[in-house]
This record gives C-alpha cells, structure tokens and sequence, in this order.
C-alpha cells in the first residue's frame, strides 16, 4: 500500500489530458485525467442545455481545461488541441434517435415479394394482453421491390438438389454453400430506381436482398449504382452483419442506414466545435455496442445503439473482477430512466442479436439486460392496490417531484424523502433556472397526497379499524417494489445461461446504484456489492480502459470435421490478416494487437449458435501452421459450452460452422489507476449524523464523505456515504470497507440484525407492498422455469418458435401465476393439475412427475404435453408446478401431428389420461417410448429430450419455491399465493361493475336500480357450427345483490359478477374443431385480463367472480367419454370463442379468427407453422396489420433459414392489402404467403374463415376472408383448397395462403 508521498510521487507528469466521455440521455460524465497532483477530475453536467451550451462533452472539455489551466476561454475554439491527448466518447445519439424515431430519412431496397417482410417481422406481438396491438414504428420511408433472386440448391431436409441447371448460374457463395441465381438483377433499372430516390430527397438507402449473406453480388451492384448517382449513404446488409437470417439482418442495416448518418453529423459537429477539425477527429474515437473503441470516422450506427452502457461494462469488468479468484461479476447500472443489468467472468459476453425500440439488431453487442426500474422511473399506485414502479418514466424533463419542474413522484423522490439523498450534498441544478437543491418539501407533500390514496384503499377494503400506512411506508414500500423489479432480471439472467446468481459479486453503478445495492446483495443472497469510486460516472471512467477494437466475419456453412479445418483455419487466417491492416491504420504497432479467433456453431437441424473460440490455457504450443490448423479444439470448448447453457449435449449430431470471425485488440494506454492513502486511525471521520429510514424505521445514520476515507476503513451501517457522484447507503446488519483504490465494497455481517426475527403472523396480513412483492416473485419462478425449458429442450417449437408455458398451482390446483407465454395455454392448465389431483389421488407421491395431454385430462390438443411435479414441505403439497410445451409430432394421420382431415381422438396421436414419467426417483424412457410408438411418433429421441427438459424445468420451479418459502415461511407464501388471486378477482370485479355501468348509461340513463343486464353474441365455424353465448352481468353495487346473485353462486362459492352461457352453442362434430371444457376457460382467462388493461397477474382469481355454463358434448366441452377430434378446437375454435366474448362486450371487432396451420413433409420430416393475420378495431383504435392475435403468440421461420432447410422456394411474403375490414377505425391486414415446392411432398392446411367473414362491430365492415390456392405447375391450373385439405403437391407446384383480416369498428 503506498503512502501519501509515494502517491504523490506517481501522479501524473505528462502534460497533456486525457478525456472519457459518457453523453447520456440526462446527464453527462466526464473523467479526465489532467496534468495536476491529484491526476484527474470529474465533472458531471446536462447532456440538454440549450440556453447554455450547445454541446454537453464540448462545454465539459472547455470548463476542466479553465480550471486546470486557470484560463477564461469562452469558446472551445480556443483551446490548443495539442494539449489534448485523446478523448474517448460514449454516446446514447444512435439510441435516443431510435427511441424517439428522429433518424435519417431512408428507403429501403429489397428482393421483390418481400416488401414487407421486415414490417412483418418473426409475426409475433410485444405484449399479448395488449388487446390493441402497438408495432414500433418503422424506420425506413419509402420501399422498393427489386426482381431478382439467389436460392440455395442444397438443404438440410430433402432427397435432391434444388436446381440443377446450367453451371452457369451456379456459383458458390462465401459461406461455401452453392448458390443459384434465378434472377439476374437489371442494372438500368436499379439506376433508375436510384436516381428517383434522388429526386425524392433520400440520401441514404438500406439494401437487403435475399441470402445476401452468402451471395453478396446483387447488393455491391445496387450499392456501386446508388454511389455513382449520388446518394450519400449505402448499408449493404452482407456488409453490416453477413449473417444468415433476412429479418435480423435487414433490421439491422435498416437501423444503421437510418442511423449512420445522424452519427456523421454528431461527430462532424463535436469536431467542428474545435479551431482544427482534423486534428481533433485523429484524437477522438467512440465505444461502439460491443465495449471496444473504434475510430470516430468509422463509428456507425448499428454499432452505436449500446455506446454509452457498454463503458459501463468495460468500467466493473476493469475494477470489480479478480483474476485471482475468478468469481463472476453482475453488473447493476441503475441510471434515470432505466437499468441495466450484464454478467463478466473473465471476458466480455456477447450477443448477436438483441431487440431495441422494437429493432431486431443484428450485430455483437454486449449482453445487456434493460429493466424500466431506474431513478426516474414513475411511482404508482394503480386502482387495484398494486403498488408499480415503471415502466413509465418521469424523464429528465420535468423529471421528479423533486426537480421543481412540476414532475411525478419517481424513486428519486422516494429515496430523498426517507433520507438516502441529502440535498445539502447533491449538485444544485434544479429548477427552471438550473441553480437550486432537490426540493424536500415538494416531494413530502406528494408523498403525503399519494398515502392519503393508499389509505382510503385501504379503509375501503379492509375496513376503518385497519392499520393505515404512514407516508415513509408507502416510500419504503416502493424502493422494496424497485429492488424486486431490479432483482428480476439478474435471476433470470443468470439461469438462462445456467449459472446460480449467488455465486456472484454484485456491482453497482450509475446515479441511483448506491441507495440500492445493499438492499439487492440481501435480496440476492450475494457475497458482496463492488461500488467504484467513481460508480456514478462509470460509464466513463469505462471508457478510459478500453481498447479499440476492429472485427472482421465472413459467413460459412461447413460441418465441424478434420475434413474442413484447414478451411476453417485458413478463413481465419485471412480474416486475421484483414484485422491487423485495419488497426494498423489507426496507429497500432504488432505489438499492441492481439486476435481472437471464433467459430459460431451450432447442432446440425438447430438454430441456436455458440460463439466459440479457445481459452488461452487451452490453446495449442506447438510450432504448426496456422493457415492449415487450428489453435485449439473448438468443438470440446462448443460442447462445455452448450452444456452449460443448455445442460445437455445432442448425441450423434454433427455441428455446422454457422460464421467465421475475428475480434482484433488494439491494446491502448489505459487509465493510470490512483491508489489513496492508508488509514491510520481505526474509527473513519464522519461529517454529520442524519436520519435514514430502513425496514426497522428511522434510523440514527452517520454520513461519510468517500474523499475522507482511506484504504482500510470500515463503515458499519446505518450509515450514508456521499461523493462527487453518488450516494451509498448501507444497511444496518452490513459494513463497508473502503478499497486500496477508494472503490466500497460491502457485506452482510448480520443476517438477523435486519431481519429481526420475523413476526410471521404479522406478516400473513395482506400488504399492499408485499403483494406487489410476491406478484414479482411468482411471476419470476414462473418465468426462469420457462427460461430452464428454452435453454434445455430441444426442438424448434419449443426452443425457436416458443409453443410452450409454464405455471404455478395452489394445492388444490388453482392457477396461481402464469409466465406470458401463451394465451391458449393460460386457464387450460389448471383444469389439468385439478383432474390428476381427482385422479391419482393418494397414489401420487413425492417426487413423482406426471405426464398427460388427453383432452379429458385437462388438454387442450394431443401436441401440447403438460408435466406436473408437486412441491412438498414436511410431507404435504403445498404447490404444484407445472408446464406445457408443443411437440413437433406425437403420431397421427399425418407429419406435425396436426392432421386437417382428423375425426377422431386415436388419428390425431398418443393420447396420454395420466402417465408417472419420472417414478421411484427414475425417468421412464422406456414407458413413455413404448406410448409414442405405439402411436407412430417420427421423432422419438426429440419427444424425450423436450419431456427430459420440461421436467427440469418443474425442478427449477420447485427449487426456487423453496428458497421462497425459507425466506418468508410457508404460511406467509400460502397466504400471499391466496392474496394475489384475491386481488385479480378484485380487479376483474371492478372491470365488470365498470362495464355493466357503461352499458346501462348507454342505454337506461340514471336508473341505478337495475339488477343485471345480458349481452349476447354469436359467430359461426366455416362448417356452420355456432358458438353462441349470452352474458349476464350483475349490479354489485346494488343494496340486493347479494340476494340477487346467491342462487348464481359457483364452485368456488363466490357471488358471481358475470355469468358466460354458451346454451345453444352447436353439438359436437364428427371432425377435429371440437374443443375441450378447458380451452373455452382459456379463452374466457385471456379475454377478462385483457379488459383489466392493468398489469395484474393472471391466475385463478380472475374466474373466481365468473360462472361459465356450457353443454356436455357441444363444440365446446365435448366431455370425458368422446372420442372425437380435438387438433383444430385448440388452434382454430379458441380463436373464434374469443372473438364471441369480446364481440358480446363490444370491445374489438373480430381479428382473423384462426391460426392458419400450415404443414409439410415426408416419410423423414415434417415442418409446422402457423402464420399471422389481421386484428380487429376497437373504439379509437386501428387493427393491427400482419401480427399473431389473441390465443397464440408463436413466432415464424425466418425466410432464409426455411428455404436452407427444407426443398422449396418462398415466393412472398407480403401484406394482404385492403383484407381488413373498412370503419371509422380500420381492421388490420392479413398476409399472403406462397410457396414452391422442389419436391413431392405431403402438405396440410388446417384453418378457418374461409366461409364466414371476421365481422366488423358499431357499423364497422367485416374483414375479407381467407383464401388457400394451389397452382400445379404442369398446367398453370388454380384450385380452392377450402379451409382444411391434405394433398401431395409435386415439383413446381405452388400453394397460397391469403390469410383474413381483422373487422372494421364504427361507420
């Protein structure tokens, strides 16, 4: 440890400064290491500042260099420039421009019959409880059809090569696979199509042609062009991102053509605000998304959208981890609007392609997870007693209460208000002229309005004797509803890549880190938070550790064998070459360059890549040619890595090379890292002791300055410690100790000191503030099971499409809480947990799993298997957890299982009542493979795999109820597993009274005495069948309405609000449209949560005020002793019982109705897809186009990947124009997805709206109806298909889907 003279000696004697620069949304950071005794300085100003500054980073180099210098310079034109050694730059401009869709205008130019294929996008939407369906806007203005068109000849499934014609139009692309090239592109015609771009103002085009990535000729044709007449910007999407994948790829250099040149700008303009442009632009370089730095003339867009976060990284991942003992490290950047939350254990970990403001990004970035709890985020307490933070953002204008710009309560707010901020202590630039402190007693007040709300909530509920909640709990209570938002994604983090989130250091940076990560280590069950000295300016001080970095990756599509090393090496090697000219142009020696070699792999017929390269200590020694070999085993170091991530490794599959890619490092002079003196007295100085609340209350807390602290002091808390940049709060049972480089790290010293012995009858009194808690907690178990099920299973509807979900039971089998996954899955579940519950009985012991999927066993169809595993405590069950996953085929009449000419219950598949899978503590491969036999299943080993990774996924889910429970006691968690079905029978209770008043206003004015008013609604199956329903809903508000609705009571004993009858629904069908009792629930589940519009969790209590009448052995309950059909009841009626309910509560036109079930295949394989339609209008609001509606969500095969795989040509994919139904409010469209077949194939179509038209409501039109053709190629002939057909189709042949659109709403 060095002494203060040593220190003193080491300071910096070079003359020159060094600036990091972080420009974020509301702030910006700077860290500058400057020719003083101390070495750097800190500042922190506006990033918006108009009536001051025109540049925040600018005006921050001015003002260090005046201090430092002692100068006056009012302008950064008069600094000399050969003072400054280097500044490095993060920046949010690429982000904020794409968040607030303020970007270049541009066009895109793409392959003709797909001009809307990325509006289209995987066809799924954000949020499934959105009943009105948001698409992020798109970012490009104009699009352009190009004819021409690259096919692959080879594919994974098939017998033959696609196209053997002349050699040539054969070629082979980059990624070695052979191409043919069906359609030469017209050069006259792309210039003309450019010159009008021209004329049209656009000065900068994306370029996205299919299978680009491979084939790259088309796309440098049209770019050569497009410079030659001018236009200033060209993305070519192979330049960008030359990865397989149209829809990402074509995201991505959308993003980058709408980007890149806002970016030019920003850097022309920083440049220009320096007395020599050039000179400085040589000096400036930027933190590109995937944490190295790159020159600024190079800096682009698509690399630009994590800028400023990835400095953050860089900045914990340099300070926090220890390559000593290797413990990983989570990183918490909690900032204004958001946090954001990434993993380092010894190297950056990347992603290639993430989502942000709606874009697909194809591009390596650093894996950062974003959560909307940051401080700026709003404080809510919403109308069902649930205390939400986020995701909606005060800003930075007018930001918190506390701001003085007239804002909203935020967490800011909170942490002020219960004494975690000191105003005396924090930068004095609020209020509309930028110069005063936080403003305290604005915020108290709010929060004393805000406890008068929770209040009478609370009175109204509970009753006038119930203890009432002071204005500090209800502050208190949303930081604990903060944490649990933040401790969300950390959990769910770490499972997905297979890791256990307490063996992690935890560190905290970013403005609001420090009043919260004590409170998250406890949460977390970590071993200790990492704070940085400079945690509140990290993103920065990141920066100054980078190194520049430049990438080089060519595609490849070459299977892992001793065959193709040389190959692979080779590429390499050429690649390598690539890389150190790159960074040998800006400046870089050999010395200072070091590469990286990847191989991006991936199982043979899966879609799920490793970016794979070899550990240092793992690497070859001896003298061999690296042009001809490889450095190390790359599919040992794939296979640990696969393992660990997906926890199993597929036998007898060979691996495919998916890319080929090297990172190369210009090393750079980092940060000089400053060591602080040794403290020589045991007891720290503090400035003053204030007042802190915590869990136990307000607390005596003593406030330490970090500049006053030295390298071995210990702070016990409560106490507070302040700097330029942050303020830390340490909890009572926990201690600080102050680092040799004045970095805080912290500890729990105590677990019971804060705990306290918890009173646990207290505790099962409902809490509004624990409830939220637990709403989080539930729904966080819910969904790392179904992350554990994503990362284990094995076949592409699980793993790729996401046809699975996962659930918690009570003990009696009520749905407690359901990851949002899919909608037909949703109350269908519970039905199932209940009849094994009925059925097993006693016999059903610890430790046994269960398998079913029979339609009288709660299924909805025979593809959709449920495993249910019990959860235990001292011998009894008090949970059941359970999941449901799709399967790609499970026998039938067909490939896919998903037959369109079914009638009964044995063509459709194995047909499991009750199966103990997992008995005496061992897996029954043996049983469950003879039941898939038996029922002619194609793909056994994939079956088993899934039932292998759906058992794991219960395990997860039990494991993580259990540390729930000793954490809080099972008799706290029972009762807050009721509470939170209490509270969504509560909200739904509200939505239907809220309803009934709307309704009888409409039609009776101020007549308040009315009991209950139906609403009724029917529709029609294209073979005629109806669905009929009548609505009762009941006057709760009304003196008698217990009397009145007693008699209506349900199972559950509760006084109904609503009653659903479907009498007069049509029999059942000898046929597959008939659907079990259970997806008519699921339907009615989805329908109530969507009306609730609040974010409440979906479970069982939401039925509770409801009474569903249906018929045994109608379309919709066809019993327990039918035999009949059930494939299409699940993805066909579940769609059209949706459209009734809402239709009978006037709330949406009908959406397409169906799910366009589309299959394929032979005697070896067989393809299932399902494909999007329109969604229906509402009052104010338009259906959206092209989108999954209502009871599923799955996703689409992207094109590229299809036609790699299986024999055949996608022909369009494209929106149905003018399908959606007219109104005051429009339908969305449907789409028109045509395919050609290069071989002879079965080929299936199951859907429905091909009769009957989606209706419109309030006068609105009704949607044009479906359409599937077939046009043989022998004749040229088109035939209907009707809305379910089986047939063989032969080469050439091509069918086309024309899916419905959504009703019209309003005339």
């Amino acid at each position: 440890m060095l002494n203060e003279e040593e220190i003193e000696k080491k300071t910096i004697t070079n003359n020159k400064f060094r600036f990091s620069i972080d420009r974020g949304g509301t702030f910006t950071d700077i860290y500058a290491e400057v020719p003083t005794k101390e070495g750097f300085t800190v500042m922190k100003l506006l990033s918006e500042d108009p009536q001051n500054y025109k540049d925040a980073p600018t005006e921050g180099i001015k003002r260090i260099m005046n201090k430092v210098l002692g100068l006056n310079m009012k302008s950064a034109k008069e600094i000399n420039i050969d003072l400054i050694e280097e500044i490095r730059m993060g920046t949010t401009v690429a982000t904020n421009a794409l968040l607030e869709r303020k970007g270049s205008k541009c066009a895109l130019i793409t392959t003709k019959g797909f001009k809307d294929l990325l509006k289209i996008g995987n066809q799924s939407r954000p949020k499934i409880f959105d009943l009105f369906i948001e698409k992020p806007s798109l970012l490009y203005d104009k699009v352009i059809e190009i004819d021409e068109r690259i096919c692959l000849t080879e594919q994974v499934y098939g017998k033959n090569k696609k196209f053997q014609e002349n050699e040539k139009k054969l070629k082979i692309g980059i990624s070695g696979e052979e191409v043919f090239i069906k359609k030469e592109i017209d050069k006259e015609n792309v210039k003309e199509i450019c010159l009008n771009l021209l004329k049209e103002g656009f000065h900068s085009i994306a370029v996205v042609l299919l299978h680009s990535y491979t084939y790259p000729e088309h796309e440098l044709l049209i770019g050569e062009i497009a410079n030659e007449v001018g236009i200033g910007n060209v993305s070519l999407s192979h330049k960008i991102m030359p990865m397989i994948r149209v829809v990402p790829r074509g995201q991505t250099t959308c993003a980058d053509a709408y980007l890149t040149p806002i970016i030019k700008t920003y850097v022309n303009n920083f440049c220009n605000g320096f007395s020599d442009f050039n000179k400085l632009l040589n000096l400036v370089t930027f933190m590109q998304s995937d944490g190295g730095l790159t020159p600024a003339i190079n800096f682009i867009g698509c690399r630009a959208i994590l800028s400023g976060p990835a400095g953050g990284v860089v900045g914990y991942s340099s300070t926090a981890y220890n390559e000593e003992d290797k413990i990983p490290v989570i990183g918490l950047d909690m900032g204004g609007t958001s946090t954001d939350v990434s993993r380092y254990g010894g190297q950056l970990e990347h992603v290639y392609e993430t989502e942000t403001a709606g874009v697909q990004v194809q591009a390596p970035q650093i894996d950062i997870n974003t959560v909307a709890a940051g401080g700026g985020s709003k404080l809510i307490f919403n109308r069902n007693g649930i205390f939400q933070v986020g995701p909606e953002s005060v800003g930075a204008n007018p930001g918190p209460v506390c701001y003085r710009k007239g804002g909203s309560l935020a967490v800011t707010d909170a942490n002020l208000f219960l004494g975690r901020l000191l105003p005396e202590y924090f930068p004095k630039i609020f209020g509309p002229s930028e110069d005063e402190p936080l403003d305290y007693e604005s915020t108290k007040k709010a929060f004393e309005e805000l406890t008068n709300q929770v209040n009478e909530f609370i009175k109204q509920q509970k009753g006038l004797d119930e203890k009432l909640k002071t204005p500090e709990e209800v502050a208190y209570g949303f930081i604990e509803v903060a944490n649990e938002a933040m401790s969300r994604p950390i959990r769910s983090m770490t499972v997905a890549k297979g890791f256990d989130t307490r063996e992690h250091v935890l560190a905290c940076f970013g403005g609001a880190g420090g009043q919260h990560a004590n409170a998250l280590l406890e949460k977390l069950g970590m071993k200790k938070v990492f704070i940085h000295r400079h945690s509140g300016i990290l993103s920065a001080y990141g920066l100054g550790l980078a190194d520049v970095v430049h990438e080089e990756q060519e595609p490849c599509a070459k299977e892992y064998e001793l065959n193709n090393f040389e190959y692979f090496a080779s590429h390499l090697e050429n690649l390598k070459k690539k890389a150190i000219i790159k960074l040998k142009e800006a400046g870089f020696k050999d010395e200072n360059i070091t590469l990286i070699s990847y191989l991006n792999m991936k199982y043979k017929g899966t879609d799920y890549t490793i970016m794979t390269n070899i550990p240092k200590e793992n690497k070859r020694t001896d003298n061999y040619d690296t042009s001809k070999e490889l450095e190390g085993n790359y599919l040992e170091q794939f296979e640990k890595s696969y393992r660990r991530e997906y926890g199993f490794n597929i036998q007898g599959r060979g691996v495919i090379v998916d890319d080929i890619r090297v990172r190369g490092i210009g090393k750079t002079r980092t940060l000089t890292k400053v060591e602080i003196p040794k403290a020589k007295e045991t007891i720290p100085p503090h400035l003053l002791t204030t007042k802190t609340y915590f869990n136990e209350g307000w607390l005596e807390s003593k406030v330490y300055n970090l500049s006053d602290l030295h390298a071995g002091h210990q702070i016990y808390g409560p106490s507070v410690i302040i700097h330029e940049t942050t303020t830390i709060v340490v909890q009572s049972n926990s201690m600080a100790e102050i680092t040799k480089y004045g970095d805080v790290e912290i500890k729990i010293i105590n677990d019971h000191v804060l705990k306290e012995k918890k009173n646990t009858e207290e505790l099962q009194k409902v809490d509004q503030v624990r409830l939220s808690i637990f709403n989080h907690r539930f729904m966080s178990i819910a969904e790392q099971m179904g992350k554990s099920l994503q990362r284990t299973s094995i076949s592409t509807n699980i793993k790729e499409r996401l046809d699975f979900s996962c659930a918690l039971f009570s003990p009696k089998g009520d749905l407690v809480c359901n990851a949002p996954h899919l909608p037909v899955h949703l109350g269908s579940m519970s039905e199932a947990v209940r009849f094994q519950i009925k059925y097993l009985g006693n016999s059903w012991k610890e430790g046994e799993v269960i398998l079913a999927n029979h339609p009288a066993a709660g299924g909805t169809h025979l593809p959709d298997i449920t495993v249910i595993t019990p959860v235990y405590s001292n011998g009894k069950v008090v949970f059941y957890v359970a999941n449901r996953g799709h399967h790609a085929d499970i026998g039938s009449l067909t490939p896919g299982s998903m037959p369109p000419f079914s009638r009964y219950l044995r063509e459709e598949g194995m047909a499991v009542m009750s199966c103990k899978i997992v008995e005496d503590g061992k897996f029954q491969e043996e049983r469950i493979t003879e039941l898939l036999q038996q029922a002619g299943a194609r793909s056994i080993k994939d079956n088993i795999a899934d039932l292998k990774a759906q058992i794991a996924a219960n395990t997860k889910g039990i494991s993580l109820i259990q540390d729930l429970i000793q954490e809080y006691s099972l008799e706290v968690v029972q009762k807050y597993m009721q509470y939170v079905q209490d509270n969504a029978e509560y909200a739904v209770r509200q939505m239907l009274q809220q309803v009934f008043e709307e309704k009888v206003k409409s039609v009776i004015t101020n007549d308040t005495d009315i009991d209950r008013i139906d609403l009724q609604a029917e529709d029609f199956m294209d073979d005629g069948s109806t669905i009929r329903l009548k609505m009762t809903l009941f006057n709760q508000k009304l003196k008698d309405y217990s009397q009145i609705a007693e008699s209506y009571k349900n199972e559950s004993d509760k006084l109904p609000a609503a009653i659903f009858d479907f009498s007069g629904t049509s029999a059942m069908v000898i046929g597959n449209t008939n659907a079990p009792k259970a997806i008519t629930v699921s339907a009615i589940l989805y329908c109530l949560r969507c009306l609730v519009k609040s974010d409440i969790p979906l479970n069982q209590g939401c039925l509770e005020p409801i009474v569903i009448n249906i018929e045994k052995h109608s379309l919709l309950d066809i019993g327990d002793d039918s035999t009949v059909g059930v494939v299409g009841g699940n993805v066909l009626t579940s769609q059209r019982v949706t459209d009734v309910i809402l239709k009978a509560f006037e709330a949406a036109a009908a959406s397409q109705g169906c799910m366009n079930n589309f299959t394929f295949g032979n005697e070896t394989f067989g393809y299932y897809e399902t494909i999007c339609g329109g969604s229906g209008a509402g009052e104010g609001r338009n259906g959206q186009d092209a989108v999954q509606v209502h009871m599923t969500n799955t996703r689409i095969t992207d094109v590229e990947i299809l036609e790699k795989r299986y024999p055949l040509l996608l022909k369009q994919f494209s929106i149905r124009e003018n399908s959606g139904g007219k109104g005051k409010f429009k339908g969305g469209n449907g789409v028109i997805r045509e395919f050609e077949f290069l071989e002879k194939l079965r080929v299936g179509i199951l859907s429905e709206r091909r009769v009957f038209a989606p209706f419109g409501l309030k006068g609105g039109e009704n949607a044009l109806r479906g359409e599937n053709l077939l046009i043989t190629n022998e004749n040229g002939l088109i035939h209907n298909l009707s809305g379910k057909n089986s047939f063989e189709v032969d080469v050439g042949d091509r069918v086309m889907i024309k899916t419905p659109g959504g009703g019209g709403y309003g005339k």
